[in-house]
């Protein structure tokens, strides 16, 4: 679903691009290392500051982005044109129906969106099929810990139902083939970072499941 006109106004403010830079990036840089050459897809880009990131911090060759408003794909564009098209493409989107080919990317990036989704569990399913067998999924997400405070309620419109914790995400993971060794929680459990590894084909069954990415 679409922020509201609040949430929309915080996401898009010198403040929320500082930390995605300078805290969030970093945090999910030392947990699951860089993406140097690869081809990546972010779901959820905004006006683009986390396409920026993945470009120049983490190395990626091609970026693909989408976001559900056309509004902000729009904004993004206009921040985002020094990029040549070989290298992005941005376009209007849906997590629970990617427009990609299965395996299609090294890499798929989520800073803070899937907990928008009333449909998470199929955007975790698709995030899954589009990344390559070894491919990684960056996460940063808000847990119904933080959803359920009472100044989120006022400020914010979130889905309410099947929202998700921290083991109810990380569980959803595994069950979509994404390994989650790496996950830390933040501010009291109301954030999760992490990195996802899509688990390879088993070529031989005695090699325990979590080494097989």
């Amino acid at each position: 679903m679409k922020l509201n006109a609040v949430e929309k106004a915080l996401m898009n403010n010198p403040v929320r691009a500082f930390l995605q830079k300078h805290y969030e990036a970093a945090l999910l840089e030392r947990l699951g290392g860089r993406t140097e050459h690869q081809r990546v897809l972010e779901i959820g880009c905004g006006r683009g500051i986390g396409t920026e990131i993945i470009f120049d911090r983490f190395g990626a060759r091609e970026v693909q982005a989408f976001d559900i408003d056309p509004d902000m794909i729009d904004r993004a564009r206009a921040r985002l044109k020094r990029y040549p098209s070989a290298q992005l493409k941005l376009s209007v989107g849906d997590a629970t129906a990617i427009d990609a080919e299965d395996q299609s990317y090294d890499a798929v990036f989520d800073f803070g969106i899937i907990h928008h989704v009333p449909m998470w569990r199929r955007a975790i399913s698709e995030v899954s099929r589009v990344l390559r067998p070894g491919g990684r999924f960056f996460f940063v997400e808000v847990t119904s810990q933080a959803l359920n405070r009472r100044s989120y309620v006022a400020l914010f419109e979130h889905p309410t139902n099947d929202r998700f914790n921290r083991d109810q995400f990380v569980a959803e993971l595994e069950s979509q083939g994404l390994l989650a060794s790496n996950v830390i929680e933040r501010l009291f459990g109301d954030f999760i970072f992490g990195v996802a590894g899509k688990r390879k084909q088993m070529v031989n069954p005695s090699i325990p499941a979590n080494r097989t990415f």
